[in-house]
């Protein structure tokens, strides 16, 4: 769950990325949103492992 947790609060601080990239033309914005996204994926990824090791030992 600490896993999803670090999901939430990630992309809650590339919301604000996003908005100042998308509507201000940010472009250090969008480098650190592009960064945010990479580990979302990577955390994803992460918890889609977690998930199915969960549910085939079960």
């Amino acid at each position: 769950m600490q896993k999803f947790q670090a999901v939430k609060d990630l992309l809650a601080s590339a919301e604000k990325d996003a908005s100042a990239f998308y509507e201000k033309g940010n472009n250090a914005a969008g480098t650190r949103l592009r960064g945010a996204m990479q580990q979302l994926k990577v955390l994803a990824s992460d918890i889609r492992k977690e998930v199915t090791e969960k549910k085939n030992t079960k």
